[in-house]
Parts: structure tokens; sequence; C-alpha cells
């Protein structure tokens, strides 16, 4: 009787089994007495490329990573970041963005206010020693950076100068600086020493609140007790927006050095620094 007889077993025949291009093929032969020739059929198993599944897990893996977390402000740099933190710390009579409840004088509206010379003379005499302060750390530089922000055209203790002198020359008595300001002074130089994050968040918050808020005040106590003189205070060499953007370059470049946990302490200062200089202010009213 005629047989068919398997003249090899069933075998897998594979090439190297990382390439793409790899594919086990099943074969299997068969002898007849009735021909002399040998049947063999060879067919195609399909298997997983393992080269593709491992980099399919690591694309999953990637995309399931949580989206990096942004601050308000972050994406155009430090110096917004900043600035938000400081408008939020405003009142809704200071500005569009304030969400502070109004507790004290300074806080309101500076249309309501009602200032007096002997008060604005403490306030202007305890400014300079804190703008002194400032002139004398960047020039000292503890930290290298600060030489950064060395004659940056927004310096105020040379113009404060001038207009106490006018003072004097008009008969009033200049007084010492009070407990507000030579307090402030302190804190500023042992910051400068040891945590110039913070320091440069009271840097920032002191010179750029001055150029804006501080304008007002400027105008508001030039017309109730100046017949409208402006003071050097009130005044800067050169284009004041182009010198503001000058230091927000400097400010955004060093805090570029900085790790997120340095910048989140830089404001967290913020609201120390308001204290400092509500405090200043607060003398206007006096």
């Amino acid at each position: 009787m005629a047989s068919l007889t398997p003249i090899s077993q069933t075998q897998f025949l594979f090439n190297k089994p990382l390439l793409k291009s790899s594919s086990p093929r099943l074969e299997t032969c068969f002898q007849s007495s009735f021909v002399s020739k040998r049947l063999c059929f060879q067919l195609k198993v399909p298997v997983f490329d393992r080269m593709h599944l491992k980099n399919t897990v690591v694309v999953a893996a990637t995309t399931a990573e949580k989206p990096k977390k942004r601050y308000p402000g972050e994406a155009k740099g430090f110096v917004e970041e900043m600035r938000f933190v400081a408008m939020k710390l405003h009142t809704r009579e200071q500005a569009k963005e304030g969400e502070k409840e109004v507790k004290e004088k300074e806080e309101e509206a500076v249309r309501k206010w009602e200032p007096s010379i002997d008060g604005y003379l403490k306030f202007l005499v305890d400014s300079k020693l804190v703008y002194d302060t400032l002139e004398e750390i960047v020039e000292k530089a503890s930290f290298p950076f600060y030489a950064e922000f060395r004659n940056t055209g927004l310096e105020r203790s040379e113009k404060l100068a001038k207009d106490l002198e006018w003072f004097k020359e008009q008969g009033y008595n200049i007084p010492k600086p009070s407990s507000p300001g030579v307090s402030y002074s302190q804190i500023l130089q042992e910051l400068s020493e040891k945590d110039p994050q913070a320091f440069i968040c009271h840097f920032y918050n002191i010179y750029f609140a001055h150029s804006a808020g501080g304008q007002m005040i400027g105008r508001k106590v030039a017309e109730q007790l100046l017949n409208k003189k402006e003071l050097e205070f009130y005044k800067w060499d050169g284009d004041l927006s182009q010198l503001l953007q000058n230091v927000r370059d400097k400010l955004n470049k060093v805090a570029k050095g900085w790790t997120r946990e340095e910048k989140d302490h830089c404001l967290e200062e913020t609201e120390k620094s308001f204290k400092h200089s509500g405090e200043i202010l607060r003398l206007i009213l006096s």
C-alpha cells in the first residue's frame, strides 16, 4: 500500500530574532512510494517584533508623564512672575489686578490721601536711606551678579539729596531717619549678605513700585502741598520705559541660573517687601 512518510520533523527556521525582517518558517517534507521526489511545504509564521514592542512601551511611558507645571507669567520671564505676585498684593483701588482688602490708609486710592508736609519729609528721608542702602549693596556686590545692577539709571539717592536740600532752603527742618527706614535698611543689608534671591525681590519691588505708583503719589503731594512743584525724586534721566526694560532683562538673565526652588523663595518674599515699603509710605499720612 502506498504511504506518505514524513522524512523530517516539523521545524522552525529563524533568522536573527531582533531584525524586523525576521519571520520564522514552518517546513514539513513527505516521501511517497509512487514518486521519487520529496514533497516539502514552507509556511511563514507571524511573530512580534521585540524591538517594535520595546519602542512602543517607551513611547507610552513618555506620553504618560505629567506635563510640567507652568507658573503665572513664566513664559514671559521671571520678572513677569514677580509682577504677577506683586499685583495680587495690591488693593482693587490701587490696581485692577489687585485682590487685597483695604486695611490701612496708604492702601486707599491716592486721590483720597491727605498728606502732611512733615510726614512727607519723613517719607523722603527714610526713602533716601533705603535707596542709599540699595546702591551701596550693588556697589559692594557680595554676590557677583549684584554688579549687573550698578548705574541702571533708576538710582534715586542723588535725586533725593537734591530734593531735601531744596526743602532745607525753603526753611524746613530735615528730620533724621525714623524707625521704618532704619529697620528696612538693616534688613536689606542682612538679606544681601546671606539670601540673594530674597534681596532681589526687594530690589525689584522698591524700584519698580516707585516708577509706577510712586509717580502718582508725587503728583498728589505736589498738587496739595508744593504748589505743583515736581521733585527730582520723580524724574529720570532718559526714557524711563527703556531703563525699566534694561533692568527687566538683567533680572531675567540672573534668574535663569536659579532653580525653581530659588525662584519660588524669591516670590515668597514679596509680601515682606510690601510690608516694609508700606510702613515707610505710611509716614506721608502721619
